[in-house]
């Protein structure tokens, strides 16, 4: 995924080649716009609907002028409404090749809306960057309120491309479908972007020979071939150490060890204070059991050097995480923090970043972000007037700078960021939402994904992000209805398709 500025810079590259102009790109990116969306309404043209597409004056709307006359050219009823007169030369000379009529903007409203069957907002697109005119806004609301599909090109119009944030205090409605080129942007899944959007398509027009130019961009989360295992007795596979709380809290732990052990640690283990033994050995049988209390019991399990990989939080309760984190974290294993370590030091956050190295994983929601880091969230939580708006995956990648060790910033954007810069985001927005991980425990399950992978030797950040994918996969696969403890349950399926 790119931002608005890789993406200039890709073009740039290919019209400095001599290869492609700015006209040949809006050509071809207009063309292929047109293509995808008789492809989605094959009957339009025999409906006796119109087509409206707003233009704007720069190339986003030169690129529905491009739309309008190939749509027409495949049988349609089109109108364009135009913001403004074409600005930029590739804009001018796309609507010199529009031979039909284009009426003002403001007219649109003068149509019968019957007659609407589909909206094409080519206003702005990502070259926004204030907010969306009040009145605009409001004719689109209108148009989607009328049950009139709106289809964005490049991105919903008042959307940050950058960030998906809107600008200004805009109310904007969803789109049905985004047509995007090249790559998608961040805004089609950070944010309010995510949501909006609808479905993203993302066109190829020509530009790969150039994409270099884009410099390093940020992963999309997916599967990793590494999950195929290899031949090896259990330990090979590595050993898990998933730390438990007190009697009535062992819920959360227990789904962090299936979790692991079911994504391919060779051993999982549940370290628990004695009285809380018998209630969690009623529920486990391929997770061993054995009684932790204090800091010394976890410092002499440290010393076996087959433990490869540390899970602290679910069910662990305040004062258990608050004695045990230091302890855990000077062996420098690799170790998740989650829950209930991340609130058991929201009161002084620096006690816990001074300790971290890079082989930890932080798991926060947004409400445990904003505890840990409070001048990052109120960033997020301020309006953005212009653009580039500030974004989630820049307060996970200052947290991860400012902390030494990897975040993961839960959502439906969810923020995979590195240390160093390097970040991935694992969507499940659009066509890829997973609504259904909005239950209790599932972020105690994606925990013991991560530490799962972590113990068979995957470096933390490719363990966060391919655990990040995979717990959106399995609630995919399974669907409405899903509670915390089908995910690690579905599993199997996944892999099994992943040919691993």
């Amino acid at each position: 995924m790119l931002t608005t500025r890789q993406m200039r810079a890709v073009e740039m590259a290919a019209i400095a080649s001599g290869v492609e102009t700015g006209g040949s790109l809006m050509e071809r990116a207009g063309a292929a716009a047109a293509q995808v969306l008789a492809v989605r309404w094959p009957g339009f043209a025999a409906s006796g609907q119109v087509a409206l597409i707003l233009c704007g004056p720069g190339n986003n709307g030169g690129d529905g002028y491009v739309i309008a006359r190939h749509l027409a050219g495949r049988g349609w009823s089109v109108r364009v409404a135009a913001l403004a007169p074409p600005t930029t030369s590739e804009a001018q000379g796309a609507a010199q090749l529009w031979r039909g009529d284009v009426s003002e903007i403001g007219a649109v409203s003068a149509m019968p809306e019957q007659r609407i069957g589909l909206c094409i907002d080519a206003l702005f697109g990502t070259g926004i960057s204030r907010p969306l005119d009040a009145e605009l806004a409001g004719l689109l609301r209108g148009i989607a309120a009328s049950g009139c599909p709106i289809v964005a090109v490049d991105i919903l119009s008042g959307i940050c491309a950058d960030s998906g944030r809107v600008l200004g205090d805009r109310v904007l409605p969803a789109a049905e479908l985004t047509v995007t080129f090249h790559r998608r942007k961040l805004g089609h899944v950070l944010a309010e972007g995510g949501e909006l959007g609808g479905s993203v398509t993302c066109c190829d027009i020509g530009l790969e020979p150039w994409r270099d130019a884009a410099g390093q961009a940020i992963l999309s989360a997916g599967p990793d071939p590494r999950l195929a295992k290899r031949a090896g007795h259990k330990y090979s596979h590595g050993h898990a150490l998933i730390l438990g709380g007190g009697p009535g809290r062992g819920g959360a732990a227990r789904l962090a060890a299936r979790a692991a052990l079911r994504i391919g640690a060779g051993l999982v283990s549940l370290a628990v204070p004695a009285e809380a033994v018998p209630e969690y050995a009623a529920r486990l049988d391929a997770i061993m059991l054995e009684p932790l209390a204090e800091e010394e019991d976890l410092a002499r399990r440290l010393r076996d050097p087959r433990i490869t990989a540390l899970c602290l939080g679910p069910g662990l309760g305040l004062d258990r995480a608050a004695r045990l984190v230091p302890t855990a974290l000077a062996a420098k294993r690799a170790t998740v923090l989650d829950a209930d370590v991340l609130t058991a030091f929201t009161e002084a956050p620096e006690r816990l970043f001074g300790q971290l190295h890079d082989r930890v994983l932080l798991t926060p929601h947004d409400g445990e972000f904003a505890r840990l880091f409070p001048d990052l969230a109120r960033r997020l939580q301020d309006a953005p007037a212009r653009g580039p708006a500030y974004s989630r995956l820049d307060a996970a990648r200052q947290a991860a700078a400012r902390t030494g060790a990897t975040v993961l910033l839960k959502g439906p954007d969810t923020i995979i960021a590195a240390p160093d810069g390097q970040a991935a985001i694992a969507a499940a927005t659009g066509d890829e939402a997973a609504p259904w991980l909005a239950t209790a425990g599932s972020g105690d399950v994606l925990a013991g994904l991560v530490a799962g992978l972590m113990a068979r030797g995957f470096p933390v950040p490719d363990a966060a992000r391919t655990g990040a994918w995979l717990h959106a996969e399995a609630a995919r696969r399974f669907g409405p209805g899903l509670i915390a403890e089908d995910l690690p349950e579905t599993l199997p399926a996944v892999l099994r398709d992943l040919g691993a």
